[in-house]
C-alpha cells in the first residue's frame, strides 16, 4: 500500500524510569506494564476511537481521528493510573509520561511517521511522571470544550525539531484532582478489550491461477464473500475498500484484529483454470492466530453463485449464527458477463477518475450487451452512473441519470427486486436531489445489510439535506468504524466536517475537513467548506489559500461564485432549517474568504 498523508491527533507515552524498573524486577515489571496496557490502556483507547499504532517497550504509540478524544483518553489513562498499585511502594509504581499533539502524519502499512509523531515524542519526555504535555494547537483546539487546567511551559526547544514548541501541561496533582474513571483500581486477571463477538475481515484472496490478469477474478470473490457475510444476524464485517488495503501485505493476524477492531479474520486463495474454479478458505481467531475452520471448494465458473453460497453458510454455521433471510445473489445466464461485472467492480477500486469511472461504465455495459436481462448488471451499470454524477466526474449529468433511472426501473422489474436495487435508487434520487425519495431507499438496504458502508453515507448526506442535521455523525461514524482504512474515506471526514460547520462547532470542523482535504486534495470540494472554516475562524491566509486551490482545481472558466453555488437544483431542494444554517455559516464563511457573489 503506498503512504499517505492525513491529519491525525497522536498520543505517545513511556514508562518513566523503565530501565531502573526492569533492573529492580525484571518479570514483574513486565508483567504489571502489560496489565496496565491490557486493563486500563487499552480499553480507555478503544472507548475513546482511537488505535494502538504500536507498542514500544516501554510504552505506546496511539492516534484518534479527534483531539478531544485523545486529551480526554490521555487524562482517564493518567487518573486511572493514579489509584492502581497501591500496596506497590511509591518509588517502584508504574507512571507514564504522556504528551499529545495534533499533526501531518505520513501513514504507510499500519504504523505513522513524520513530524507529528516526533513532536508528540519530545512532549512525552518533557511530561512529568504521572502528567501530560500538549503543544499548542491541541490547548487551543480543546480549552474551551474540555475543563482541564494545562500550564503555559513557554516555548522549548527539543531535540530534531527546527523551531521551538510552544508546551502546556497538566501536572500530575491537577489530574489527580478530577474523578475516577470507571476503571479497575487494581491489576486483577488481565483481560483485553473484547472486539464484537461476529465481527469479521475478509481479507483479498490471493490469486494462485498462473495468469496474473486473473486477479480481478479472486478480488470479484473477496467482494462478494464480504457481501454475503454482512447478511448474518448481528455481524459487523469490515468494509472491502479497508480490506483491500492489506493485500501483499506481511502483518499477521493479531496486527490485524487489533487494528481493525474485529474478532475473526477470513483468509484464502482462488485458483482458476479455465472454467474450473478452487476456491480455499480459513476462518481465523484473530485473538489467538488459532485455525477455527478450514475448507476447500471446486466448481465449475457456471456455479460461482452457488459456491459463494455454501462458503458463506458453512462459515455462518462454524459461528453458530444463523443467516439474515435475504435473496441469494441473482445468477447470471452468461458466465463471460459476470466476468465483466467482476472486472468492473475491479476497475471501481482504483481511485476515483473520469478514466477509472469509464471503464467501469464500458465493462458494465458490455456485460449488459452479452445478457440484456442481467439484474446485476444493470444495477452495477445504474449505479457507477449515479456515482460518476455524485463526485463530479459526469461530463453529461442529464444524460447519465436519466440512463441509471431507466436501468433501475428494469431492475425493479424483476420479481423479486435484486436487492442492492435499492442502494443505486437512492444513489440516483440522492444526484437527482430528492432526498427524501432517497432516504427509505437507503434505510430498506440498511435493514438487511447494516455494514453497508455506502448506504450509511448516502443517507447521511440526504439526513443533512433533508434538515435532520443531528441524526447525521452516528451514521458516518459507523461508515468509518466499518471501513476505517477506506481508499476512499475523504466523503466520510467531509461530512462530519460539513455538519460540525453549520453547528458552528468550527474548530472540530476544521480538523475532519482538513482531514478530508489530506485525504483527497485533487477534489475541490475538500477545500471550499475549509476555505468557509478557517474565514469564520479568522484565519484569513489559509482560507484564500483554500478557496484559491479549489478555484485551480475546478479549472480555467468554472471557478465557483455564490450565485453559481445557488443556481444548483441542490440547493433549491434543501429543507428551510438546512438553507438558513448554510447561509449562517457555509456561504457567509465562503464569502468572506473572498468568494465572488457572481
Amino acid at each position: 500500500m503506498p503512504s499517505v498523508r492525513r491529519l491525525t491527533a497522536i498520543l505517545a507515552a513511556d514508562v518513566a524510569g523503565y530501565s531502573r524498573l526492569m533492573g529492580a524486577d525484571e518479570e514483574g515489571t513486565h508483567e504489571r506494564l502489560k496489565a496496565h496496557l491490557q486493563e486500563l490502556v487499552n480499553p480507555k483507547i478503544a472507548e475513546h476511537r482511537g488505535r494502538i499504532v504500536k507498542n514500544t517497550g516501554d510504552g505506546f504509540l496511539a492516534e484518534f481521528a479527534s483531539v478531544i478524544d485523545a486529551v480526554r483518553c490521555a487524562v482517564e489513562v493518567q487518573r486511572g493510573m493514579a489509584v492502581r498499585e497501591p500496596e506497590v511502594p511509591e518509588e517502584r509504581r508504574i507512571r507514564f509520561r504522556i504528551g499529545v499533539n495534533l499533526g501531518d502524519v505520513i501513514a504507510e502499512e499500519g504504523d505513522i511517521f513524520g513530524g507529528g509523531v516526533n513532536v508528540a515524542a519530545r512532549l512525552e519526555a518533557l511530561a512529568e511522571p504521572g502528567g501530560i504535555c500538549v503543544s499548542r494547537v491541541v490547548r487551543d483546539q480543546v480549552r474551551d470544550k474540555l475543563d482541564y487546567s494545562f500550564e503555559d511551559l513557554g516555548e522549548q526547544s527539543v531535540k530534531n525539531i527546527t523551531r521551538p514548541v510552544r508546551v502546556y501541561a497538566l501536572r500530575p496533582e491537577a489530574v489527580a484532582a478530577l474523578p475516577a474513571p470507571s476503571v479497575m483500581a487494581a491489576p486483577l486477571i488481565s483481560q483485553r478489550a473484547a472486539a464484537p463477538r461476529l465481527s469479521i475481515v475478509v481479507l483479498p484472496f490471493a490469486n494462485l491461477s498462473n495468469d496474473p490478469e486473473q486477479q480481478y477474478f479472486a478480488d470479484g470473490i473477496t467482494e462478494d464473500l464480504t457481501t454475503d457475510l454482512s447478511r448474518i444476524s448481528g455481524s459487523l464485517v469490515i468494509s472491502r475498500n479497508t480490506a483491500f488495503t492489506y493485500r501483499d501485505k506481511s502483518i499477521d493476524t493479531k496486527q490485524i484484529g487489533r487494528e481493525l477492531g474485529v474478532r475473526y479474520v477470513l483468509e484464502g486463495s482462488v485458483r482458476r483454470s479455465g472454467r474450473q474454479v478452487r476456491v480455499s478458505s480459513q476462518l481465523i481467531d484473530a485473538a489467538t492466530d488459532a485455525h477455527l475452520w478450514a475448507e476447500r471448494f471446486d466448481c465449475d465458473t457456471s456455479d460461482l453463485f452457488a459456491l459463494q453460497n455454501e462458503i458463506t453458510s458453512r462459515l455462518a454455521h462454524a459461528l453458530h449464527l444463523e443467516l439474515i433471510a435475504a435473496e441469494a445473489a441473482q445468477p447470471t445466464e452468461h458466465p463471460d458477463a459476470f466476468d465483466y461485472i467482476l472486472r468492473g467492480r475491479a476497475a471501481l477500486l482504483k481511485p476515483a477518475s473520469r478514466d477509472s469511472y469509464a471503464e467501469a461504465i464500458r465493462l458494465f455495459e458490455h456485460a449488459l450487451s452479452l445478457d440484456p436481462g442481467s439484474v446485476e448488471s444493470q444495477i452495477s451499470l445504474a449505479g457507477s452512473l449515479a456515482s460518476r454524477v455524485l463526485i463530479g466526474l459526469s461530463g453529461s449529468r442529464a444524460a447519465d441519470l436519466a440512463r441509471a433511472d431507466e436501468l433501475v426501473d428494469r431492475a425493479f422489474a424483476g420479481s423479486p427486486p435484486y436487492r442492492l436495487a435499492h442502494h443505486v435508487k437512492g444513489q440516483v434520487r440522492r444526484a437527482q436531489n430528492r432526498w427524501k425519495e432517497a432516504i427509505p431507499e437507503y434505510e430498506m438496504v440498511l435493514g438487511s445489510n447494516r455494514n453497508f458502508v455506502a448506504a450509511l453515507n448516502g443517507l447521511g448526506w440526504c439526513k443533512l439535506f433533508a434538515g435532520s442535521i443531528d441524526e447525521v455523525i452516528p451514521l458516518v461514524e459507523q461508515a468509518i468504524r466499518l471501513s476505517p482504512r477506506d481508499p476512499n474515506i475523504d466523503p466520510y471526514y467531509n461530512l462530519i466536517g460539513t455538519v460540525h460547520l453549520l453547528q458552528s462547532r468550527t474548530d472540530e470542523a476544521i480538523v475532519w475537513l482538513e482531514k478530508a482535504r489530506s485525504a483527497a486534495p485533487s477534489k475541490p470540494l475538500n477545500h471550499l467548506p475549509l476555505a468557509a472554516a478557517y474565514a469564520l475562524n479568522d484565519d484569513l491566509d489559509r482560507a484564500a489559500a483554500e478557496l484559491a486551490e479549489a478555484q485551480r482545481l475546478h479549472g480555467a472558466g468554472s471557478s465557483p461564485s455564490l450565485a453559481m453555488m445557488k443556481a444548483g437544483g441542490w440547493w433549491r431542494s434543501l429543507s428551510p432549517k438546512t438553507s438558513t444554517l448554510w447561509e449562517a455559516t457555509y456561504f457567509a464563511g465562503l464569502c468572506k474568504a473572498g468568494m465572488p457573489e457572481e
